[in-house]
């Protein structure tokens, strides 16, 4: 159980959390860690980016982590939210680090909630806590690459049907994207190609057990979108569409 007193700070404050950010139990699929572009980001968010990384203990297990969440400073030089989404900030975020340009803007790129206490309201602590952090760094907006977390139930549906359906209460049908609104947050626009994995079918056997073993889609339990395998090519890939949220800071 996670008592009241939650305790959110970023990972420049509490370094300790270095070494098991990411040992953290969770509930993440293992296709996911296949994307390449990740590795523009968390070998080096503990020191690149500690300041940006938030990470959360509470006073009944103090120093032993219950969340964390991730956001990366990027170059959008005016333009628009980008089609590729999570792969696109990551990558403008890094560019703009190597080539020393001041960013411009900041992204969400996760928010992970420790698996014994999902379910307890967490996630919308830790989205105010990454909504405040940003603000204080001198942003007045919060973008995120949202990924629905109910959309894994209907691969086949188009995001662009998905991302905007509502209930009667004229909130978003998808839980994770109700609470940025609730938070906050306005949905803008779908991310089509916010993440790519590819990988050979038998690297996909590896990380799914499932057979790829026929071209066509194949649906993955966790993904939001099938997986295109080509048996005669020895690939398949997986296109994930998020869906872009804004969160004004001022």
């Amino acid at each position: 159980m996670i008592s009241m007193a939650l305790r959110v700070t970023t990972l420049a404050e509490r370094p300790e959390f270095a070494s098991s950010l990411f040992a953290m139990d969770h509930t993440w699929h293992e296709f996911v860690f296949n994307d390449p572009i990740a590795d523009l980001f968390y070998p080096i968010a503990t020191t690149a980016y500690a300041d940006y990384v938030l990470v959360a203990d509470d006073d009944a297990e103090p120093g032993r982590l219950v969340a964390r969440g991730c956001m990366i400073p990027y170059r959008a030089g005016g333009a628009e939210l980008p089609d590729d989404g999570w792969d696109g900030v990551i990558r403008r975020g890094w560019l703009a680090r190597e080539r020393g340009l001041r960013p411009d803007a900041i992204s969400a790129l996760e928010i992970s909630i420790r698996r014994d206490v999902q379910g307890t309201g967490l996630s919308s602590l830790m989205l105010a806590a990454m909504r405040d952090r940003a603000a204080r760094l001198g942003f007045t907006e919060l973008v995120a690459p949202v990924r629905p977390n109910r959309k894994h139930l209907e691969p086949h549906t188009p995001i662009s049907e998905y991302a905007f359906r509502t209930r009667d209460d004229g909130l978003p049908y998808d839980p994770w994207l109700r609470v940025h609104v609730r938070a906050g947050g306005k949905i803008v626009k779908v991310a089509p190609r916010s993440m790519v994995v590819a990988g050979t079918p038998a690297e996909w056997r590896k990380w799914t057990e499932l057979p790829f073993d026929r071209t066509g889609a194949v649906e993955v339990p966790g993904a939001l979108s099938p997986v295109h395998c080509y048996v005669e090519q020895d690939h398949a890939v997986y296109v994930e569409p998020n869906v872009w949220v804004s969160h004004p800071l001022d």
